[in-house]
């Protein structure tokens, strides 16, 4: 099946929605199509180009979004001076309804990888009737958990790498968060200090989760890495902003709230995440999702998954649009 061919978008702009931020947006495929809302990464990495094939381009209307801090949008997370604590689950979630009051949209599908499906997740738990559909890969919840596992359970088989990545941190702090004390390095005036604390984070980053051809690259460039580091960090030591009782995932804990709305949960068997059994507990309790398993696949599901998450979109473009369970 493969992806669609790649396009350009039609329109894009910068979105005002307070705070002094301004979002990067943009549309593509069919003005008149049904309305698709891509959420990336990270939190932090920016939408990338080739997430516009997941969408058949006759049929869809596809707004793609920097959330606050990240890409595009301004100011950059990257940038000291922005103020991150106007950069929270809460005003992403309602960045995204500025963006669709601001676009005329009443409803739309919404397609998340990794963070992006816990954030898109949250928001339909909050908005449920602007979402019409949810299609999720490299599936997260955001919750305390996946922290853990992610910054302390995998030293157990990446021992040398997570020896470099405690050491990265003073000695006092290498015993708690490591994700809260990197944020704090992250913060500190000196720029050296900052730097040193980016690139920690990235080559853990890099040596635990298997990324797609590109994305490694990307960490190169200083500017994305302190962005992306500084972005991760700040959500990941604050509970992911989704309040109390996150340990096992206030995502997971609401999704009864998801009833009615259509999902498919495309994940890769070997992405370290399915070791808390996450996604397989989501999906039994979403009983309008189905669970596509992509076998010896990690965090990216590859080959097998795209053309999984194409046929999704693919299906959900036949539905009526505005219907729910149907």
């Amino acid at each position: 099946m493969g992806l669609y061919p790649e396009i350009e978008p039609y329109d894009h702009g910068m979105l005002d929605v307070g705070d002094g931020n301004r979002v990067y947006w943009e549309t593509c495929g069919n003005p008149r199509g049904k309305p698709a809302l891509v959420l990336h990464g990270g939190p932090g990495s920016g939408v990338r180009p080739n997430y516009r094939r997941y969408f058949d381009p006759a049929a869809y209307r596809v707004v793609l979004l920097d959330q606050r801090g990240a890409g595009r949008s301004t100011p950059p997370a990257s940038d000291p001076a922005t103020d991150m604590s106007v950069n929270t689950t809460a005003h992403v979630m309602a960045d995204l309804e500025r963006l669709r009051a601001h676009l005329g949209i009443d409803r739309w599908l919404v397609w998340g990888l990794s963070w992006g499906s816990a954030l898109g997740l949250r928001y339909a738990q909050t908005h449920p009737g602007v979402v019409s559909e949810l299609v999720l890969t490299g599936v997260a919840i955001g919750s305390n958990a996946e922290v853990a596992l992610l910054t302390r359970g995998l030293g157990q088989i990446f021992p040398e790498a997570f020896e470099d990545f405690l050491a990265g941190l003073p000695a006092d702090e290498r015993d708690g968060n490591p994700a809260a004390a990197y944020n704090r390095l992250l913060e500190s005036p000196d720029p050296e200090v900052r730097e040193r604390a980016a690139r920690a984070w990235t080559d853990w980053e890099t040596a635990t989760i298997p990324a797609p051809p590109g994305s490694v690259a990307r960490f190169e460039d200083p500017g994305f890495r302190r962005g992306f580091a500084r972005t991760v960090t700040h959500y990941w030591g604050n509970d992911h902003f989704l309040g109390e009782g996150n340990d096992e995932g206030v995502v997971l804990r609401d999704a009864h709230l998801l009833k009615g709305i259509p999902g498919t949960l495309v994940q890769g068997s070997l992405d370290f995440g399915n070791l808390l059994g996450i996604v397989w507990r989501l999906h039994h309790a979403w009983p309008d999702s189905e669970l596509v398993i992509v076998d010896e696949a990690g965090h990216d599901a590859g080959a097998v998954g795209d053309d999984a998450l194409v046929a999704a979109t693919d299906r959900y473009a036949r539905r009526l649009r505005g219907t729910r369970g149907a």
